[in-house]
């Protein structure tokens, strides 16, 4: 029996713990502005409790979203000869196998940088996922950008660059 030869990116706590606390603090400001418009005098109340609540709903999921990452045992990202095992946010595409990927793209949204695994069957990868605000993320990702897998560095123990370097070395060498 042979040896399957993977790179594992583990995931970074300390990334994943600064976002997370950041995201506590955005919570703080929308409950703030939900209790108390008011404390921007020259604005309208009722865009202030809107912001407000944006805030807490958009930051509150992301703070139930980073805490269930930090509590994840398993690597962000596997590199194998099967493919890419994505497992770096809580919309990750699980298996990507690189005989689907017809392409790998970057982006950039608001200073952010993502990879964008451009698939031959977007559909199915959709398709294959229960959760329905996952299914979302992937759908908008699909309509937005040309494909519903995008992995960013963010919660990775990598940056953006050496990611993007990594990905397109081992797609040129398995790629079938």
């Amino acid at each position: 029996m042979t040896k399957i030869e993977q790179i594992e990116i583990p995931l970074s706590k300390k990334k994943m713990l600064l976002a997370f606390f950041g995201a506590i603090v955005f919570v703080g400001f929308g409950v703030l502005f939900l209790i108390n418009p008011s404390i921007f005098a020259n604005r309208n109340p009722t865009v202030v409790s809107i912001v407000g609540l944006s805030s807490v709903l958009f930051f509150g999921l992301g703070i139930v979203t980073i805490f269930r990452k930090l509590l994840d045992k398993k690597a962000g990202i596997i590199i194998n000869k099967q493919g890419i095992m994505d497992n770096s946010s809580g919309a990750s595409a699980g298996l990507i196998l690189w005989s689907d990927i017809e392409r790998i793209k970057t982006s950039k949204v608001k200073g952010q940088k993502f990879l964008m695994l451009v698939v031959k069957n977007p559909r199915d990868y959709i398709d294959r996922v229960v959760n329905p605000l996952k299914r979302k993320a992937m759908e908008m990702n699909y309509r937005i950008y040309g494909s519903p897998i995008s992995i960013s560095a963010n919660t990775l123990q990598t940056n953006f660059d050496n990611l993007y370097k990594l990905l397109t070395e081992k797609m040129k060498e398995y790629k079938l």
